[in-house]
C-alpha cells in the first residue's frame, strides 16, 4: 500500500499509455456494453505534416481529450477519430525548398508521379513523429479508425464528392479572376490569404490630358488594363460623364474607357472615381460582371508585365509602378501624390505575392440551388431547392448547430453573406488531382469537340488526359467527419448491421481554433448539407490560440517557440494539460508561462502526498473498505462539510464540462483538492483519527474523498490519476474498473 515518496512521470506515462492501449478501450466498439450506451463522437482536427506539434496542438488536444475522458467515464460510447492531413501547398512549398537546399533540384526536375511520391514519402515520415507526440500527450485516440487526408479511402471520398458536385451542377470551370500566388505560381482562397501593412504612394492622376476625370489608386501599373471609370450614380460631379466613352493612350497603351455608375463606389474615396481593373482586382472583377465589361489582362503568372512597350514590358509590377509615375510626372498628368499604408496580400503558406489574374479554374457555386436529398436538417425539407450558402446559414440559424462562444455567429453569418464561389483547383503535384480527364484537349474545333468525363474511376480506352490540377486542401478535409467513418458507404456493407457513419454521425462537437472557423468549419457544414443531408456536428466549440507570455503568436521570426514534449519531460504530461486548460476559456487566447506548468507540477504532488497519506491510514484497518457506510454516531461536523464540498464539487465539475467550461471545471476541482481536501480535511483527520470512535469513520471518509476527486481529476490529469488507480486497485480498495480510464462518473454524495 506505500506509494513512492514523490511521484515520477518518468517511469510513469509510457507504461499507463501502453496498459490504455492494450485494453483496448479506446475503441469504443470494446467497451463493455457498448451497444447500449449513447454516442459521444470528435474528429480531431488533423495536423498537418508539414513538421512536428506546437503548443497550440497541445492545448487542442488536451481540451478534447478532456472532453472525451468525461463522456466516456459517463457512460458514453465516446470515438475520437483520429488523423493527419497532407496540407497540401504547406507540404509540397517545404518540401520543395529543403529538398532543392539539399539537392538543387525543383519539380521540374522530375516526372510527376516520381515528384509525389517524394513528397508523400516526406509527408509519412513527418506522420509518423506527430502520432509518436499524440501519444506522448496521453490522448485516448482509437488508433483502429487512424485516417490520413490523402490515403485511398480519403480519395474514394473526395472523388465521389467531386463526382456527384460536379454532377448536380455544383462544380463548373471557367476563366474567372483569382488569387495568384506568384512564388507558388498556383491559385489560393481568400481565406488562405495574410495581410501585411506596408507604406505605399496614393496617386491622383487623368489617363490623358483630355480625359475629363481624374482617378486615384495605389496601383497605377495595373491602369494600362482598365476599361472602365466608375462612379457612383448620385456623385453630382460626374453625372454628365455616365455612358461616355473615350479612346486614348496610357503609357503606350491604347484604352477603351467607359463611364459608368455603380453603387460600389464610395465617393468619398480619392477622388470618388474608381479606374475599373477588371482582370486584375476581384472588386474590379464584380464590378465588370455587372457592367459586361471586357478583361484586359497586363500581368502574368510571374508578377510581370505583359504590355507598355519597352516602358513597362517585362517589369515586375513594383518597378512599373514607379515606371508608370514617372510617365505621369514627365506628361504633366500626376496631379497629387501622398504618402499612405496599404495592405498587401501574401499567400499563408509560401510569402509569395498575391496577383489577382483572370486564370481558367475549377469552382464551388455557392448561390447556385440543388435539391437537398434524404435531409435530416431542421427547417429544410427533402427536395427542397436550396444553395449552400443558405444550408450553411440556416442549420446555425435554426439551432441545429450551436457555434461557442455565441459571438462568433455574427462573424461566420457576415463571412457567408460575403462568400464568392470557391476556387477549389491548385496547380500544383501534391495532393488529390482532379478526378475530370480529357478527350482531344483544346482540339475543340471544326468536328472535333472535346470530350470530359468525371468519375471516380479513370476512362477506359486511350487519348484520355486527367486534369493536371489538385483540388485545394479544404475541399478533402471539408469531408473529414463522414469520410473517416466509412463515407461512402460500401457496397459489401453488411445489411442489417449498423455502420459507422450510422452510430456516430453527426459527430457530437467539433473544437478547432476560432481562425479555421471560415476555412474548415464552414466547408465541413457545406460539405455534409449537400452529400448527406445532415450536418456535420451538433456543437462547435472555438478554442483561441496559445500565446507567449508576451501576449505574441509563437514563430521562428520571434524564436519564441515551446516545444510541448520539453515541457512533458521536464514537469510531466499531466501538469502540461492542467496548466493549458485551466484558464482557458472558450474563444479566448491562451497566455502560456512555464511558471504555470510548474505550478501544476506542484498540485500532482499535492495529489500524490495526499494519496500516501491515506493510504498509509488505512492500514490494518478492520472494516470492510470496498461496502463500508459511515457510522452515523461518529459523523462530526467536519465530516459533513467536506461531504457537502464535495457534492458541491461534483455538480460544479459536472455541470462546467457539460457546458465545455473546461477552465471552470478544472478550477473547480483544483480549489477542492487543495483547500478543502488537504488543506482543511486532512489536518482535521489527524485529529479525528486519534478517537477510536471516529477514526473508521474518517478512514471511510478519507477513501471515499480520494477516490472521487481522482475520478474528476481523471479528464484533466490522466497520467497520475490512473497510476494511483492501479494503487488502490492492487491494495484491493476498489471493488470494480480495474481501469480509471472507464470507471464510473462520480455521483453527489447523499
Amino acid at each position: 500500500m506505500e506509494l513512492d515518496k514523490a511521484y515520477n512521470h518518468e517511469t510513469v506515462e509510457d507504461r499507463i499509455y501502453k496498459m490504455w492501449m492494450d485494453s483496448g478501450y479506446f475503441n469504443p466498439d470494446k467497451l463493455p456494453e457498448a451497444d447500449k450506451r449513447e454516442p459521444f463522437t470528435i474528429s480531431l482536427p488533423p495536423p498537418n505534416v508539414t513538421g512536428v506539434l506546437h503548443m497550440g496542438h497541445a492545448f487542442e488536444d488536451t481540451i478534447q481529450d478532456t472532453v472525451i475522458r468525461y463522456q466516456r467515464m459517463k457512460g458514453k460510447r465516446a470515438l475520437w477519430v483520429p488523423g493527419t492531413d497532407h496540407a497540401a501547398i504547406a507540404t509540397q512549398a517545404k518540401f520543395e525548398k529543403e529538398h532543392y537546399k539539399k539537392q538543387g533540384k525543383s519539380r521540374h526536375d522530375y516526372s510527376r508521379q516520381d515528384f509525389f511520391e517524394m513528397i508523400q514519402e516526406f509527408a509519412l515520415a513527418n506522420q509518423k513523429g506527430i502520432l509518436s507526440q499524440l501519444h506522448k500527450l496521453g490522448l485516448s485516440l482509437d488508433w483502429s479508425r487512424l485516417a490520413f487526408t490523402l490515403d485511398k479511402d480519403r480519395e474514394l471520398a473526395v472523388r465521389t464528392a467531386f463526382k456527384q458536385m460536379y454532377e448536380a451542377g455544383l462544380i463548373y470551370r471557367a476563366h474567372r479572376v483569382v488569387n495568384w500566388d506568384v512564388k507558388g505560381q498556383t491559385t489560393v482562397s481568400d481565406d488562405e490569404i495574410e495581410y501585411e501593412e506596408t507604406k505605399t504612394k496614393l496617386y491622383t492622376f487623368r489617363y490623358s490630358q483630355d480625359f475629363p476625370i481624374p482617378i486615384s489608386t495605389t496601383r497605377p501599373e495595373t491602369k494600362v488594363g482598365d476599361t472602365a471609370v466608375a462612379v457612383h450614380p448620385e456623385d453630382s460631379r460626374y453625372q454628365k460623364f455616365i455612358g461616355r466613352e473615350f479612346d486614348l493612350e496610357f503609357c503606350n497603351v491604347p484604352l477603351h474607357i467607359k463611364v459608368i455608375a455603380d453603387k460600389e463606389v464610395d465617393p468619398a474615396f480619392g477622388t470618388g472615381a474608381l479606374g475599373v481593373t477588371p482582370a486584375h482586382s476581384m472588386i474590379d472583377y464584380e464590378i465588370a460582371l455587372r457592367h459586361n465589361l471586357p478583361l484586359k489582362p497586363v500581368i502574368n503568372e510571374f508578377g510581370k508585365m505583359t504590355v507598355g512597350g519597352a516602358l513597362l514590358e517585362g517589369k515586375k509590377t513594383a518597378e512599373a509602378r514607379l515606371a508608370v509615375a514617372g510617365w505621369l510626372k514627365n506628361n504633366n498628368l500626376l496631379e497629387k501624390e501622398e504618402d499612405t499604408t496599404q495592405n498587401l496580400s501574401r499567400a499563408q503558406r509560401t510569402g509569395g505575392v498575391i496577383e489577382p489574374l483572370p486564370k481558367l479554374q475549377w469552382f464551388i457555386n455557392v448561390n447556385s440551388k440543388f435539391e437537398i436529398r434524404n435531409s435530416k436538417l431542421k427547417s429544410i425539407k427533402d427536395g427542397e431547392k436550396i444553395t449552400l450558402k443558405d444550408v450553411m446559414k440556416r442549420v446555425v440559424q435554426n439551432g441545429q448547430i450551436k457555434i461557442m462562444p455565441e459571438r462568433f455567429e455574427k462573424i461566420y453569418f457576415h463571412w457567408i453573406d460575403n462568400l464568392r464561389d470557391w476556387c477549389i483547383s491548385r496547380q500544383i503535384i501534391y495532393g488529390h488531382q482532379i478526378p475530370v480527364w480529357y478527350k482531344n484537349a483544346g482540339e475543340a474545333t471544326g468536328n472535333r469537340q472535346q470530350e470530359i468525363y468525371c468519375d471516380t474511376n479513370p476512362p477506359k480506352g486511350e487519348g484520355w488526359q486527367q486534369d493536371t490540377d489538385t483540388l485545394d486542401t479544404w475541399f478533402s478535409s471539408g469531408l473529414w467527419t463522414f469520410s473517416t467513418l466509412g463515407w461512402p458507404p460500401s457496397a459489401k456493407a453488411s445489411e442489417g448491421k449498423l455502420n459507422d457513419l450510422q452510430i456516430y454521425h453527426p459527430t457530437s462537437v467539433m473544437m478547432p481554433g476560432y481562425e479555421i472557423l471560415f476555412f474548415w468549419v464552414a466547408r465541413m457544414i457545406l460539405m455534409s448539407g449537400f452529400l448527406l443531408g445532415d450536418i456535420p456536428f451538433r456543437q462547435v466549440y472555438l478554442h483561441g490560440i496559445v500565446r507567449d507570455k508576451q501576449g505574441r503568436k509563437f514563430s521562428k521570426s520571434l524564436n519564441n517557440g515551446i516545444d510541448p514534449l520539453e515541457m512533458t519531460g521536464k514537469y510531466g504530461t499531466d501538469a502540461l494539460r492542467f496548466a493549458l486548460v485551466f484558464g482557458a476559456a472558450p474563444g479566448n487566447d491562451v497566455i502560456f508561462d512555464e511558471q504555470k506548468v510548474k505550478g501544476m507540477k506542484h498540485f500532482g504532488n499535492k495529489l500524490w502526498n495526499i494519496s500516501r497519506f491515506v493510504l498509509t491510514n488505512l492500514e490494518n484497518s478492520k472494516f470492510e473498505i470496498r461496502n463500508s457506510k459511515l457510522e452515523a454516531k461518529g459523523i462530526t461536523d467536519a465530516d459533513k462539510d467536506i461531504l457537502a464540498k464535495l457534492g458541491a464539487a461534483i455538480t460544479n465539475v459536472t455541470k462546467n464540462l457539460d457546458n465545455f467550461q473546461l477552465h471552470e471545471a478544472a478550477q473547480e476541482i483544483y480549489q477542492f483538492v487543495w483547500r478543502e481536501f488537504a488543506d482543511v480535511y486532512l489536518e482535521a483527520s489527524k485529529e479525528q483519527m486519534k478517537d477510536k470512535v471516529l477514526a473508521e469513520n474518517t478512514k471511510k471518509l478519507l477513501l471515499h474523498i480520494l477516490i472521487n476527486s481522482i475520478k474528476l481529476l481523471h479528464p484533466f490529469m490522466p497520467f497520475i490519476t490512473e497510476e494511483l488507480w492501479q494503487k488502490l486497485h492492487e491494495a484491493k480498495l476498489l471493488s470494480k474498473d480495474s481501469i480509471l480510464m472507464v470507471s464510473d462518473w462520480p455521483k453527489e454524495h447523499k
